[in-house]
């Protein structure tokens, strides 16, 4: 696999494993409103359900691992730290193989720096490392990311961290923090898909040597996107299916995809885009499925005290 070289000299490979969080699944809107039956389904939740979860989850990273992934996208939000510490030592990798990301959580930006250390130091402890590879904030949350990414140049010059990056900035939010800053974003993890295709955002990072990532890469299967016949006609032709078209198109313009999935199947798919390119016409084809449609939170206009 070819690698992304940061303005930093760090290199990456040209996809990551992004398993968010171990699971969720909120109380059945059915369940009647019954304090025993209340008190049962969190047991039945925490006891039964969450294990097998948290067990089928280290498992799959841990295949991950084994199949060739080496950058995981994580998060301090996900609260996932310890388990994917056992997914690392069941794979058999040592540390220096793994790139691991974290991003400061929304919550935790607006308690200040030593706020910020505190949770990057109990994610260091979690996963056995003093150090991150990457680390980025979660979102650009307004009044708080600029004193948050003072925070970050700081803890990168003391070697917490290898790379600083964003995520979620729009290029008004990229221009404020390089009025302030002493060191540039080296990543910037944006929503991008054919619906979303954000040229005007990635030319803008390209231009300032900052490397997107791409989360959401296949629109979360949005029915607009992966039921397209112009998708299933490249497909067919290269051989390949409909969601390994669409991240090869990503690979192409540069872009890293973040891909998720628990399937050993699915994981094996998704890293198999690099034995075949897509030609100009097709890339240009897949560029017009653009609407400007998201699937995910918009920076601008979103609720940051629930992400």
């Amino acid at each position: 696999m070819n690698q992304f070289k940061l303005s930093n000299g760090v290199e990456l490979p040209q996809i990551a494993l992004g398993p968010a969080g171990i699971g969720y699944n909120p109380r059945p809107a059915s369940l009647p409103q019954n304090r025993l039956l209340n008190l049962g389904y969190r047991a039945w939740r925490k006891f039964i359900i969450r294990p097998n979860e948290r067990k089928e989850w280290i498992n799959s990273v841990a295949y991950a691992f084994k199949e060739g992934y080496r950058l995981i996208d994580n998060s301090a939000t996900y609260g996932n730290m310890d388990a994917l510490k056992e997914a690392i030592d069941k794979s058999g990798l040592r540390r220096e193989e793994i790139i691991l990301t974290t991003r400061i959580d929304n919550r935790t930006q607006a308690k200040g720096e030593k706020a910020i250390r505190a949770e990057l130091e109990t994610s260091l402890k979690w996963l056995g490392t003093d150090y991150i590879d990457i680390l980025q904030f979660h979102w650009p949350v307004p009044e708080h990311y600029l004193a948050t990414w003072r925070v970050m140049e700081q803890l990168y010059r003391e070697g917490k961290c290898r790379v600083i990056g964003v995520a979620n900035c729009h290029e008004h939010h990229l221009r404020a923090i390089f009025d302030i800053a002493e060191i540039q974003p080296q990543i910037n993890q944006i929503e991008v898909h054919p619906l979303f295709t954000q040229k005007p955002l990635i030319e803008f990072c390209k231009q300032n040597d900052i490397q997107v990532q791409s989360y959401t890469p296949i629109a979360r299967f949005d029915d607009r996107l992966m039921r397209l016949p112009v998708l299933r006609r490249i497909a067919q032709a290269q051989n390949k299916t409909i969601v390994q078209v669409i991240l090869r198109w990503h690979v192409q313009q540069g872009l890293l995809p973040v891909v998720r999935s628990k399937h050993p199947s699915r994981i094996n798919e998704n890293f198999e885009i690099f034995d075949f390119s897509l030609s100009p016409d097709e890339m240009d084809r897949i560029d017009a499925i653009n609407i400007n449609a998201r699937v995910r939170y918009d920076p601008d206009n979103c609720d940051f005290s629930i992400l």
